[in-house]
C-alpha cells in the first residue's frame, strides 16, 4: 500500500540537526525528513533529475515537496511520479542546523539518511572558498567573507559545520547528550577548528574507542568514505554548476560491535559494502539490504544551479579535494 505523505500535523521537530536551519520535521517513525527550502531548490534536484543522472547517485533521495500549513492528499509515490519516470532516484539525507529559519511555506521531503542505523555518527562539512552566491546582498558577503576569512574555508576551502559521535553505552561528560552522543555544534568549526588541527576533527568523528570503533574500524570507514568523495570530485570535474554553500554529508553506524558485524556481513556479499543507496548492484530494490554501514551526500541547494559553459565548479571543489586528502591520509 502506498505511503501517504504526511501533512503538517503528522511531523514532529527533527531533533538530531547537526548544522543548517532550524524548522527541520520528521515523521514519527523517523523515515522522512522535510525540510523548509526555496523554489530554487526544488528546481535543482529536478534538473538534476532530468540531466545529471550521475551526481543524482549522491544527491538525496527526494521524495516530493510539502506545504508546511496545507494538508496533503497525495501519496508519496504520487508526488514521485513525475521524477521517476525521468531518473532513478538515489538514497538518504540527513539534516542540517544552523540556528536561522527560512521563510518559506514550502518544503522538501526526503529519506532521512540517520534512519536505520542503530546509532548514525553524523558529520556536515561545509564547502567552498566563497560561500555567498551572485544574487547575495552586501550585507550577507561581508558577513560570509569574514566567517572565510576566520576558518578553515579560506584555507582549505571547507568547514566542520558540525556533528555528532556516539561515546557508548551510559557515556556522560562535556557536550553529551541524553542518548551518549557528543555533539559538536557551528561553534566547533568556527572557532575551535582551524587548518593546524583540522585533522584532529576528524578523528574525532571515526574513532571512537569507547563506543567500539577502534583504529581498524575507523581507518576502514575512512577508506570508505574516500571512495566515495574521490567519485564526487571526478562527476564535479566532468560537470559545470555552481553550488555555493553546499554540503558533504558523512553518515556511519557509531555502534562499534553493530559496525564490525554489518562489514562482516557485507564481506560475505561485496556488492553491500558500498554507498547505502538502497539498491543492489543488479537494480532489484526489493532485495533485503543488510545492515547499514556508512553513507556520503551532497546535500543542500538552496544556492545551487547547473552553469553550461561556465566550467567546473572550483569554488567546490577546493574542499572536496582537501577532505579527500585528509581521509586518504586518516585511512591509510
Amino acid at each position: 500500500m502506498a505511503k501517504p505523505l504526511p501533512t503538517r500535523a503528522d511531523l514532529i521537530d527533527y531533533n538530531y540537526a547537526v548544522a543548517g536551519h532550524d524548522g527541520t520535521l520528521c515523521d514519527v517513525n523517523g523515515e522522512l525528513f522535510i525540510k523548509p527550502c526555496t523554489p530554487a531548490e526544488i528546481a535543482f534536484y529536478e534538473t538534476s533529475a532530468a540531466h545529471h543522472p550521475a551526481f543524482v547517485e549522491y544527491m538525496p533521495t527526494f521524495l516530493g515537496t510539502l506545504a508546511l500549513d496545507e494538508q496533503q492528499t497525495g501519496t508519496i509515490e504520487e508526488q514521485g511520479a513525475a521524477l521517476i519516470a525521468k531518473h532513478t532516484i538515489p538514497e538518504v539525507v540527513v539534516p542540517v542546523k544552523t540556528g536561522r529559519r527560512i521563510s518559506t511555506n514550502l518544503a522538501v521531503v526526503l529519506e532521512n539518511a540517520a534512519h536505520g542505523f542503530r546509532k548514525p555518527n553524523i558529520l556536515d562539512v561545509k564547502l567552498g572558498v566563497r560561500l555567498w552566491a551572485d544574487d547575495a546582498p552586501a550585507e550577507k558577503k561581508a558577513r560570509f567573507d569574514k566567517v572565510t576569512e576566520e576558518t578553515t574555508h579560506k584555507g582549505l576551502g571547507f568547514r566542520i559545520a558540525g556533528m555528532r559521535v556516539w561515546q557508548g553505552s551510559g557515556a556522560r561528560g562535556e557536550g553529551v547528550d541524553e542518548e551518549g552522543f557528543k555533539v559538536y555544534d557551528k561553534n566547533y568549526g568556527r572557532y575551535a577548528i582551524q587548518r593546524d588541527n583540522v585533522l584532529d576533527a576528524f578523528k574525532n568523528f571515526l574513532f571512537a574507542e569507547s563506543a567500539g570503533i577502534d583504529e581498524e574500524l575507523g581507518k576502514l570507514v575512512a577508506q570508505a568514505f574516500l571512495a566515495d568523495v574521490k567519485r564526487i570530485q571526478e562527476i564535479m570535474e566532468r560537470q559545470e554548476s555552481r553550488m555555493f554553500s553546499a554540503s558533504l554529508l558523512f553518515v556511519f553506524e557509531g555502534d562499534g560491535s553493530a559496525l564490525r558485524s554489518a562489514m562482516e556481513d557485507a564481506s560475505t556479499s561485496p556488492a553491500t559494502l558500498t554507498n547505502d543507496d538502497g539498491e543492489s548492484e543488479d537494480g532489484d530494490e526489493d532485495e533485503v539490504q543488510g545492515p547499514k554501514i556508512y553513507s556520503v551526500k551532497v546535500i543542500d541547494f538552496a544556492h545551487a544551479e547547473w552553469t553550461p559553459g561556465k566550467g567546473p565548479d572550483e569554488n567546490s571543489l577546493v574542499g572536496v579535494r582537501s577532505v579527500a586528502r585528509i581521509l586518504e591520509r586518516l585511512g591509510s
